[in-house]
C-alpha cells in the first residue's frame, strides 16, 4: 500500500518525455504557491502568491531563492510560463501551480529538481487524480475515466470515455441508487413499525421498481461489451503458408510500407503488430510467418510464436493464394484453426485462379475475394472484420455505456442480488432478508462511485496512471 499524504504539497512531470515545444511540471498542495515565489523570478516583479487563480505569468525559474534576495543573475535554470490555479477550483481541489518550461527532458527534470529542493514530493503514479477524488471534485468511475481518456486509442473509445468522465455513467448508477433507497426506506419503515405492514398492493408496487431497476441494470451489462470493445479492441491475426501475401494484406489494410515484401518465400520472420481504426473499433492487427515446415532454428521460432498468437486471437485471417491450388500445408492449418473464428481470405484474384473455393466455403463460408498488391477489396476485408464483432451479442444502440471491468462486476453482482430479492417477495419471504440484500447491493452501487472503497482498491487502480496524472 503506498504510503501517501494529502496534506503535504506534491510534484511531477505532466508531460510524456523526449523533445518536444513545452514541457510542464506540476505542483499541487497548501504549499505549491509559496514554493513556486521561491524558486519563480517573475518578468514584471509581482509576487506569485499575490496572483488571482487562472493567470499566467512569464519569468524564470532560478537557482537562488526569490525570497532570500536572489535574482535571475544568480543563475537561471529555464524561462518558463507559469500558472497559477486557486484551491477549490482546480483539477485537484487544492492550490495548483504549472510550470511550461522547455520540453527537453533535462530542462524538466532540473525544474523539477529544484521544486523538490525546496521540500516537495515526488507524486506518485496518479496522485493527482487520486487527490481530486479524495478531495470529492470527480467520483472513483469518473478518476477511472480519466486514464481511459489518455489509453483511447480511436475517437470511439475517447468519446465513451469523455462521457463516462463528465458524468453520464454516475448519474446513470446514482438514479438506480436512489430508486433502490427509495424502496429499502419504505422496507425497513414496515421493519420498525410491524403493526401497520405493507399491503399487498403496495408490495406489488416495490416489486415493479425492483423488476424495472433489474431491467436497467441488465441493460448496463449487454452494453458493457461494446464499450470494453471500443476500448480494448480487438485482435486479428494474419496467418497462412509462406508467400501468400500476408505482409502485403498487413501493408493493405494500414495503407502504407509497414512490412517488408519480396517474392522470396519465408521473408517474414517475425510478428509485426500495428493498430488500425475500423469504424471506431482498435483492430491490433498481427502480421506473423508463414506456416510451413521451419528450415532453421529462427523459422522453428518464427512458427511458433505465430501459433501462439493464432491462439489468443480474437479473429484468425487465413490467407489462401487463389492462384494455386490447396496444398497439404493449407489443410492441416485449416484443421488445426476449426475452432476459431475465421475470415478466410483468397488474396492474388488478379493472377489466373487454381484455388477450389467450394472447399474453404465448405468450412469457413464464402472467402473474401481481393488483392492486397491491387488494392482490391480491402474495405470488403475490413468490413468482415467488423462484422465478427457486430454479430456476437452486442446492443450497439445503448445510452449508457461503461467499460471497466470493475464496473462491470458490480453491476452484475447487484442485478443478481435485486433478481434474488424479487424471488424473496414472490414467496413472502421476511422483509429483514429484503432489506439485507437491497443493503447489499447498494454497497456495489457505492463501490463503483467510491462512496466506500478500501485503500488497496485505489492503489490497484491509480497504479496504473503516469505519475503526472
Amino acid at each position: 500500500m503506498m504510503e501517501l499524504y494529502t496534506d503535504d504539497t506534491i510534484a511531477a512531470i505532466a508531460t510524456a518525455p523526449g523533445e518536444s515545444g513545452i514541457g510542464i511540471v506540476r505542483m499541487s498542495g497548501k504549499r505549491a504557491i509559496e514554493l513556486a515565489e521561491i524558486i519563480f523570478f517573475p518578468a514584471d516583479g509581482k509576487k506569485t502568491s499575490q496572483s488571482p487563480g487562472y493567470t499566467m505569468h512569464y519569468g524564470w525559474i532560478v537557482k537562488q531563492d526569490i525570497r532570500s534576495g536572489g535574482t535571475a543573475r544568480g543563475g537561471i535554470i529555464d524561462e518558463v510560463l507559469l500558472t497559477v490555479m486557486r484551491a477549490p477550483r482546480s483539477y485537484t481541489r487544492e492550490d495548483v501551480v504549472e510550470i511550461n518550461c522547455h520540453g527537453g527532458i533535462v530542462a524538466q527534470r532540473a525544474v523539477l529538481e529544484r521544486i523538490l529542493e525546496k521540500g516537495c514530493r515526488l507524486a506518485q503514479p496518479g496522485e493527482f487524480t487520486r487527490r481530486a477524488f479524495l478531495n470529492g471534485r470527480i467520483d472513483l468511475s469518473q478518476a477511472e475515466a480519466v486514464l481511459d481518456i489518455i489509453k483511447a486509442k480511436t475517437d470511439s473509445a475517447l468519446t465513451i470515455s469523455m462521457e463516462q468522465l463528465r458524468g453520464a455513467f454516475s448519474r446513470e448508477v446514482l438514479r438506480i441508487r436512489k430508486r433502490l433507497v427509495e424502496v429499502l426506506a419504505e422496507i425497513e419503515a414496515d421493519i420498525d413499525f410491524p403493526e401497520e405492514g405493507i399491503d399487498p398492493a403496495r408490495r406489488e408496487e416495490i416489486a415493479a421498481t425492483l423488476c424495472s431497476v433489474s431491467g436497467r441494470l441488465r441493460d448496463i451489462i449487454e452494453s458493457s461489451s461494446r464499450a470494453r470493445i471500443f476500448r480494448e479492441g480487438i485482435s486479428a491475426v494474419i496467418c497462412g503458408k509462406p508467400n501468400v501475401g500476408k505482409s502485403s494484406l498487413l501493408n493493405a489494410l494500414l495503407r502504407q510500407e509497414r512490412s517488408i515484401v519480396t517474392p522470396v518465400a519465408g521473408t517474414t520472420r517475425d510478428t509485426i503488430e500495428e493498430i488500425v481504426d475500423m469504424r471506431g473499433i482498435p483492430v491490433k492487427i498481427v502480421d506473423t510467418a508463414g506456416i510451413a515446415e521451419p528450415r532453421d532454428l529462427v523459422e522453428k521460432k518464427a512458427v511458433r510464436r505465430a501459433r501462439e498468437y493464432m491462439d489468443a486471437a480474437d479473429v484468425v485471417i487465413l490467407v489462401f493464394d487463389a492462384s494455386r491450388e490447396l496444398s497439404a500445408g493449407d489443410t492441416a492449418l485449416m484443421r488445426r484453426l476449426k475452432h476459431k473464428k475465421i475470415i478466410a481470405v483468397l488474396n492474388k484474384t488478379d493472377l489466373p485462379r487454381r484455388i477450389k473455393v467450394p472447399v474453404i466455403t465448405a468450412r469457413f463460408g464464402a472467402p473474401v475475394e481481393i488483392s492486397a498488391r491491387r488494392l482490391r477489396n480491402i474495405r470488403g476485408l475490413e468490413e468482415a472484420i467488423i462484422g465478427c464483432v457486430y454479430k456476437g451479442n452486442i446492443s450497439p444502440g445503448a445510452s449508457v455505456q461503461m467499460s471497466n471491468a470493475r464496473h462491470i462486476h458490480a453491476i452484475m453482482r447487484a442485478k443478481n442480488l435485486i433478481d434474488g430479492i424479487l424471488h424473496s417477495l414472490e414467496n413472502a419471504l421476511s422483509l429483514e432478508f429484503v432489506a439485507q440484500d437491497i443493503k447489499e447491493a447498494l454497497g456495489y452501487l457505492d463501490e463503483i462511485l467510491g462512496k466506500r472503497f478500501s485503500e488497496d482498491l485505489l492503489d490497484r487502480i491509480f497504479s496504473d496512471f503516469c505519475v503526472g496524472k
